[in-house]
């Protein structure tokens, strides 16, 4: 069965971003040491990577993280989602309009411009029809940014909760969490490494 997986990396003062995040700037001042894990040798690290691409059948992210994915600092053949791991998913991106060119070309880029409900609905299906194609379950991941992942936990859209906690204090930037309605979650899984902890959660509705 196709869940729908929040999936993002978070510093401990819970930002998703250092301060001024853009497509000059990536994930902002500081923000690169939140990814620190996805590059790193250590073999839990390599094993969370390698299973959270693998299950992703479609990926949903917003507008400014599209942005700054297919900005000139960004996505290239040797760094991106699902880069050098198996096979690469669909992307649906939440937009109030399609942009007018995409830099990466080679990836399947679908724009949603009726709100985010239905950006997870577009993706269930690619997801699902991936699924059919593999004969594997395979998942929707949202990967961001921030205000996304907390707009698909408060309108109730989200299964499974999945933080990559990082060992820097940020002191500003794009926070995670910002209020909303609250949700329990029910923790699965906790992985310590070198470079960050691990959690996954359920979230109950």
């Amino acid at each position: 069965m196709t869940r729908i997986i929040a999936d993002i990396s978070v510093s401990l003062d819970g930002f998703v971003t250092g301060p001024g995040p853009g497509p000059d700037n990536g994930l902002g001042t500081g923000g690169e040491a939140l990814h620190t894990w996805a590059f790193s040798d250590d073999p839990g690290d390599r094993r969370v990577l390698r299973a959270a691409t693998a299950r992703s059948g479609a990926v949903v992210l917003g507008r400014r993280l599209f942005e700054v994915v297919d900005g000139p600092k960004g996505w290239n053949d040797t760094t991106g989602y699902g880069a050098g791991e198996v096979g690469r998913p669909a992307f649906v991106v939440v937009t109030s309009s399609p942009p007018e060119s995409v830099r990466t070309t080679d990836l399947d880029w679908t724009f949603v411009t009726t709100g985010l409900p239905d950006a997870v609905r577009a993706a269930r299906e690619r997801a699902e029809a991936a699924s059919s194609h593999s004969g594997e379950d395979l998942d929707v991941v949202l990967m961001g940014g921030g205000a996304t992942i907390g707009s698909a936990l408060a309108a109730g859209l989200v299964d499974a909760l999945t933080l990559h906690l990082a060992p820097v204090v940020l002191g500003a930037g794009t926070p995670l969490f910002t209020g909303g309605t609250p949700r329990t979650l029910v923790q699965r899984s906790v992985l310590a490494t070198s470079t960050a902890t691990h959690l996954t959660y359920d979230v109950v509705q």
